[in-house]
This record gives structure tokens, C-alpha cells and sequence, in this order.
């Protein structure tokens, strides 16, 4: 099929690939010149395993190429995927303007019928206004051309997209037309062999099946970083816990990892939206309102952990902080818990030593007016250099088993603070390390 993405962002540049992977030719349309430029180069401007040969490969062989050409992007797509920014406004609400700007451009460059899906995350009813914004837009063209609106809702783990895509868990198509259902059926069928993966519902159902997935697994983490939090009181170690009902079929092992907090775009931006929509709606989220509560709270447990341990002395230290990203596998630092953290020693008026895989760059450009409080070190052991303590915000593999000996030898104060309980509490005790974790036994394994 020729397919159309709006949107080169993270979802329309993995949707698109996967897309042309499978033979489909795909035609990705931004404003951005420069990123379209550097797109039709074989540069790709985010981080996903992947990604980058596969949108090389597929652009090689004529079958995904970028635009900034809205009325050649109209023209191509049978079908039309909307893949545009939806940021949080400061109430919490979705900014819809992106998709319905999409919506109404489609309607005054298309001379036939099309077949319109939001493939953003959007609020439930968003459906309903890109089909309003198509209308008015064609009425003011004076013009009768037919088209359908689905919505087909992504669910991709940044730092495993390709995989979620190729091999997803289901496909969501909500549609109130048969041939639209049918199309998107042939569409998906290449990635629906093994079993059929493809469920069907109306469009206010799939707008929101998206949110309740990703409100359903922050709720996950923020219980169990509760969890967590008690265990610190009681004296309990959550690792524990955490296999003990981990071990219950009808919970798993799935997102139930206690930690400083969860970060990224899609969480806290859903977590924010869904209890606007109830706000909307004249019903109090209760339950959601707590898991974004839960998690802002989170967020500064290691800092002060940081801040007891050093009575509240701070000022003047240097501490080394591995991991940036808000999870591994990605240079995404949007609402990381590292952010948190690095702004909370800065007001205390410490230094940060800084190391991360592959968010050096966004975090340099997040940081711009900040160098002389924040160095932005080469590797781990170059961040650790001349460190009175270290912080471990993101579990990446490289900080999994480091040289506890040179951390010893190297820290002028051989503390650990670990975001991500990646160490045996009982060995760093051993080793003379003074080690702070998240709901492990104590407060503090120390020597």
C-alpha cells in the first residue's frame, strides 16, 4: 500500500519504518526542512535499537522516503496516519492542535478518498474533531469527497520499538466502517501471522485502551515503589517482596521494579491527560490522581537519602550520577528522574559529574546555561573522578557490575546512592561502602 505519516517523531518514524519493512511504500511528511534533510541523508535525530539501519535500508531501497511536501504527502496515502506531538498544556490536557492543523491539511489537499488514523496518543472524542476539522474544511472547498477516520493507538517501549511493532502484543484498529476495518486488516496482516493479534472496537473504546494501558502500568510502579517506601520503615527488603508476589500468576514480574521514579513521554503525560479527562467529565480520578502523586514523590527519595547522609551539608560536593535517560536503551531525558535529582543538588549547592550511554546530547542541550555546575563526563569512570559520592539513576547494563574496588578506591567518600537497586546490599557492605538503595532491609547498608 502507499501509506502517509504526519509526524517524524518517535511513533511516525518506528510506524513508518516497520511499514516500509514489509513492502509497503511510505511517504513521512515534517515541517522541519532541516530534519527532513538530515532523514533523507540516513540521519535519524533519536536513539532506538534499530532504528537507524532499518530506516537506512528501507530509504535505500525507495520504499520510505521524507518530505516536506504536504501536498505530495496528501497525494501518496491511501492511507493517512496522523503521528504528531500532543504535549501536556498546563492543566494537564492534551494539546489537540497539532492533529487537528494535520486533519484540516489533509482535508484541503485531498482529491479523493482517504482513510484519516490517529496514531497519536489522543484524549478519548479526539476522533470525533479531526472528522469535524475534515468537514469544514472540504465545505469551505465546496467540494463532496468521502473519507473515514480510525484510530489505531501505538504501544511501543521506547528502547524496544522495533520489536513492539514487529511483534506486537495486539493491534488496537477502532473503526466504525467496515472496508476501513478491512483495509487496516491488510494493512497489519504481515505483522497478524502467528496469530491473530487484531482486535477490533469503536474509536472511543481504542482512544481509550491506550491510556488505561499505560495509566494501568504507572499504577504498577508507583505501588510498588510504595511498597518500597514501608519497607525503608519497617526494616523489610522489597527485593523480597517483590519475588514473593511476583511469584502469583495473577501479578507477575511485569513493571513491579521499585526505583526513583518513572520518567518519559508517555506516562506522566498520560497519567496527567486521563485525570483531565475525568476533570472534563465532572469525575474525580482518585486512584490516578495518586499515581502521579505517588511518582512526583518518588522522584526526590534519592536525593534525600543524599541529603540525610551528608546532614545536609552539601554544599561544595561533587557528585558523580551514572545514567541520565529515563530508562536504558533510549536518549529520552524527558521527565527523568535524573532531572530531578541534578536540579535538587544544585539548589543545595553541589556539583554534578555526569555519564550516560546515549543521552549526553539532549541532556548538554537540556543544560545549555548550566556547564559550570554540571560536567558531562566521557564514561563512567570519568565521571566518578574527584566524586565525593555516586548516584545511579538509570539501571543501563554498563553500570550493572562495575570495578567496585576502583569505586572504592576512587570516591573520596565510598557511598553509593542506587536509584535502581542494581547491587547486593550485604557485598557492598562487606567492601566498606556505605550503600543506600530503594526499600532494601534498612535505610542504610553501611560498614
Amino acid at each position: 500500500m502507499n501509506i502517509t505519516i504526519f509526524g517524524t517523531g518517535y511513533v511516525g518514524l518506528v510506524t513508518g519504518a516497520c511499514f516500509a519493512e514489509m513492502g509497503n511504500k511510505v511517504l513521512c511528511v515534517d515541517i522541519n526542512t532541516d530534519k527532513v534533510a538530515a532523514l533523507n541523508s540516513g540521519k535519524i535525530p533519536i536513539f532506538e535499537p534499530g532504528l537507524e539501519s532499518l530506516v537506512q535500508s528501507n530509504h535505500a531501497a525507495g520504499r520510505l522516503l521524507f518530505t516536506t511536501d504536504k501536498c505530495a504527502a496528501v497525494k501518496h496515502g491511501k492511507i493517512i496516519f496522523i503521528a504528531v506531538g500532543t504535549p501536556s498544556g498546563q492543566d494537564g490536557s492534551a494539546d489537540l492542535s497539532y492533529v487537528l492543523q494535520v486533519a484540516s491539511t489533509i482535508a484541503m489537499l485531498m482529491d479523493e478518498p482517504k482513510i484519516v488514523v490517529t496514531k497519536s496518543t489522543v484524549p478519548v472524542g479526539t476522533a470525533d474533531q479531526v472528522k469535524e476539522a475534515l468537514r469544514a474544511q472540504l465545505k469551505k472547498r465546496a467540494v463532496d469527497i468521502d473519507f473515514s477516520v480510525a484510530s489505531n493507538p501505538e504501544f511501543l517501549k521506547e528502547g524496544a520499538a522495533i520489536s513492539d511493532f514487529m511483534k506486537p502484543d495486539r493491534i488496537i484498529i477502532g473503526s466504525d466502517r467496515p472496508k476501513t476495518k478491512e483495509l487496516l486488516e491488510q494493512l497489519y496482516a504481515p505483522f497478524n501471522r502467528n496469530h491473530d493479534k487484531i482486535v477490533h472496537m469503536d474509536i472511543r473504546s481504542a482512544e481509550l485502551s491506550k491510556y488505561a494501558a499505560n495509566v494501568m502500568l504507572a499504577a504498577r510502579i508507583s505501588l510498588m515503589n510504595e511498597f518500597s517506601n514501608l519497607a525503608d520503615l519497617l526494616g523489610a527488603d522489597i527485593e523480597s517482596v517483590r519475588r514473593g508476589i511476583g511469584s502469583d500468576p495473577r501479578i507477575g514480574f511485569n513493571f513491579i521494579y521499585p526505583g526513583c521514579g518513572y520518567g518519559g513521554s508517555c506516562f506522566p503525560k498520560d497519567v496527567k491527560a486521563l485525570i483531565h479527562i475525568g476533570e472534563e467529565n465532572g469525575y474525580e480520578t482518585q486512584l490516578v490522581q495518586s499515581i502521579e502523586n505517588v511518582n512526583n514523590t518518588q522522584k526526590k527519595v534519592l536525593f534525600n537519602k543524599i541529603f540525610t547522609h551528608f546532614s545536609g551539608q552539601l554544599r561544595g560536593k561533587t557528585f558523580a550520577l551514572w545514567g541520565l535517560a529515563f530508562k536504558p536503551n533510549t536518549d529520552d531525558i524527558r521527565e527523568a528522574p535524573s532531572l530531578i535529582v541534578i536540579e535538587a543538588l544544585w539548589a543545595a549547592g553541589a556539583s554534578v559529574r555526569a555519564y550516560d550511554p546515549e543521552a549526553m546530547e539532549a541532556t548538554a542541550k537540556y543544560y545549555s546555561d548550566y556547564s559550570e555546575q554540571l560536567t558531562l563526563c566521557q564514561s563512567r569512570d570519568e565521571a566518578i573522578q574527584g566524586a565525593d559520592a555516586l548516584i545511579v539513576v538509570t539501571e543501563w547494563n554498563e553500570f550493572k557490575t562495575p570495578d567496585l574496588q576502583q569505586l572504592n578506591d576512587t570516591l573520596n567518600n565510598p557511598v553509593i546512592f542506587d536509584g535502581r537497586n542494581l547491587y547486593d546490599p550485604e557485598y557492598l557492605k562487606s567492601l566498606g561502602f556505605d550503600y543506600y538503595c530503594i526499600g532494601r532491609s534498612q535505610d542504610k547498608q553501611s560498614a
